[in-house]
């Protein structure tokens, strides 16, 4: 089992990236946004190696966290690792342990792909995976976040910005700008911000 790839960044055609490591050029496929991997640097990945009858697909992640959560994801019924790696590239591991400490499938259901049924499977079926200090950790930093976090970060996935995005900016505006109150404040400062990027 190949637990982790060190190597120079090679060529990066997200969601894939090639990392060569003494020669050898390895295919990862990954959540990891191009901008994160500019060629010639250096990239850690904690990988996992997926065996198919027809190919071997090697799956990286930047922390130990991530691979983990991808771990998970993979042992619920239904969810390969492509799938897995779809929810990740919408979904930072933040987002789904609150969905999972919130008992809250609906902020799965919103990522492209994912159904009611299946947000509802995953949120029950990850509930069992995770332990119980992460998830009270996981609550209760959702429930130290004004109203308005959400509310912003529902409307930029609607608008049709991905989830990790709309989240991250969302986190920056509110820690940048402590006196906003309202989610339109917020959402109107965080357009802004995506709108430079």
């Amino acid at each position: 089992m190949i637990r982790t790839v060190h190597g120079q960044v090679t060529e990066v055609r997200a969601p894939e990236v090639v990392i060569e490591v003494g020669g050898i050029g390895y295919l990862i496929h990954t959540n990891r946004t191009a901008d994160t991997l500019p060629i010639g640097s250096p990239a850690l990945f904690h990988t996992y190696l997926a065996v198919r009858e027809t190919a071997l697909d090697l799956y990286g992640f930047e922390t130990r966290d991530e691979l983990e959560v991808f771990q998970h994801l993979i042992s619920l019924p239904k969810i390969g690792p492509k799938t897995a790696l779809q929810i990740m590239l919408q979904a930072d591991i933040t987002l789904i342990k609150e969905a999972v400490a919130n008992d809250d499938p609906v902020r799965l259901s919103k990522l492209s792909g994912i159904g009611k049924k299946s947000a509802e499977k995953i949120v029950s079926g990850l509930r069992e995976k995770f332990d119980d200090d992460a998830l009270a950790e996981s609550s209760a930093s959702r429930g130290n976040t004004a109203d308005h976090t959400s509310d912003t970060i529902d409307a930029l996935i609607s608008l049709g910005y991905p989830a990790t995005d709309a989240r991250r900016v969302t986190i920056q505006i509110t820690s940048e700008n402590p006196d906003v109150s309202t989610s339109t404040e917020a959402l109107r400062l965080a357009l802004k911000l995506l709108n430079t990027l």
